[in-house]
């Protein structure tokens, strides 16, 4: 039994080390399928996404990095996509430039302050409140429902491969009491978010960094959406969003035994360049 991870993210956009030291890390932690999923560059200015300049530096290194590795893991390249609904570029377009192997895609961003900046809903929670305020004039439920709405946008029109932490704008709960999921409203969007996931056929990441993190108290998306989502069939897959090499494997054994609990049989892998669903426990997925 192996693990597998495919969302993470290295120094070419916000994570820590080389290429090389994912690689090197994740050999040690039994992993036997790595995909590198750096923030694609992004039509304004960012902290954290890869620059135009980077890319095909990006795509080299890793392709030599899974030439070098192939007899000991499985080495796959990929973006993490955001969705901007007025400028958004679709995986067919990112897929036709470069040989991405998969496409992961997410929403940071709710719509612009009136000097045209992106909201990022996922920084601090001050920038979260001042978005609120500014764009929702405090209406938290507005802005969840644009969050979901925007979520729903990017499945059906960007059509990545994987939906990235589904749930995440749950974040600033951890300092402060925003929303209730517990709330008929809030179950509603994700549910309609989960049925529309399952229409187009997409995968569903289980995400672990908030756990590792302490930015929130269960995996993104929460046990009870996990629990939806079994109930539709919907596929899965577990994912760190590693920025460090340490961060690779972080509590995927105590999620794996979640996901068994909840019901879940498989895991989806991309595993000989396509992907497959495979058995798994709490020590592992049956790939190898």
């Amino acid at each position: 039994m192996y693990w597998a991870n495919y969302h993470s993210h290295c120094r070419y956009c916000d994570g820590s080390h080389s290429p090389t030291a994912y690689i090197a890390a994740a050999i040690e932690q039994n992993v036997k399928a790595y995909g590198f999923s750096s923030h694609a560059p992004l039509p304004f200015a960012s902290q954290w996404a890869m620059s135009f300049e980077d890319v095909l530096t990006y795509f080299k290194e890793i392709h030599l990095l899974k030439a070098k590795h192939a007899t000991q893991l499985q080495v796959y390249t990929s973006f993490e996509l955001d969705y901007i609904s007025s400028n958004f570029v679709s995986p067919k377009q990112w897929a036709q430039a470069f040989k991405v192997d998969y496409l992961i895609g997410s929403v940071h961003f709710i719509d612009t302050f009136a000097n045209g900046q992106y909201w990022e809903i996922d920084s601090t929670t001050q920038v979260f409140k001042h978005g609120l305020e500014l764009i929702f004039k405090g209406n938290v439920r507005e802005a969840i429902q644009r969050y979901y709405a925007l979520t729903r946008a990017m499945v059906q029109q960007q059509v990545p491969d994987v939906v990235g932490h589904l749930d995440k704008v749950k974040i600033h709960n951890r300092n402060e009491f925003f929303f209730d999921e517990g709330e008929t409203w809030y179950q509603q969007e994700v549910q309609k978010t989960l049925e529309t996931i399952a229409k187009c056929g997409q995968i569903m990441e289980v995400n672990t960094r908030g756990l590792y993190k302490k930015q929130a108290k269960e995996t993104y998306p929460s046990t009870w959406v996990l629990e939806r989502a079994h109930e539709l069939g919907l596929p899965i897959m577990l994912n760190s969003d590693a920025h460090h090499p340490s961060d690779i494997t972080k509590e995927f054994g105590s999620t794996a035994k979640l996901l068994q609990d909840i019901g879940f049989k498989q895991l989806q892998v991309f595993w000989d360049g396509q992907w497959q669903g495979r058995s798994f426990d709490h020590t592992g997925i049956d790939i190898g």
